[in-house]
């Protein structure tokens, strides 16, 4: 990404989302957004992408083990949930009192 232009995204942290490709692709089962990696264009997703990685002792971890954890997937392959049409859902931007607010296009409530 440059860094003349910020690239702007109607996904926040703390939305609801539904995964619409990839391995975890489930249209029906809304999740959370835990954070949003705006310049590397990314999302990290609450129980989506699960990689383990198995570690050595160490000071820190004296047992080792696995650990499993989330790591992110691109924006594009997520779509935000409308709770009132239970269904994913495309979002526009409209000035409301010289603030923009994000609305859904299905059924035209605000976010």
């Amino acid at each position: 990404m440059s860094n003349r232009f910020k690239p702007k995204y109607n996904i926040k942290k703390g939305d609801q989302v539904v995964v619409i490709t990839g391995a975890d692709k489930d249209k029906t089962k809304p999740r959370l957004v835990k954070e949003v990696l705006v310049e590397e264009g990314k999302i990290l997703v609450d129980g989506v992408n699960i990689k383990t990685r198995h570690t050595k002792p160490s000071a820190q971890n004296t047992k080792g083990g696995i650990v499993k954890s989330e790591a992110p997937i691109n924006i594009s392959n997520v779509m935000l949930w409308d709770a009132k049409a239970k269904a994913p859902s495309k979002v526009k931007r409209e000035r409301e009192n010289g603030k923009t607010v994000r609305v859904f296009k299905k059924s035209g409530e605000k976010i």
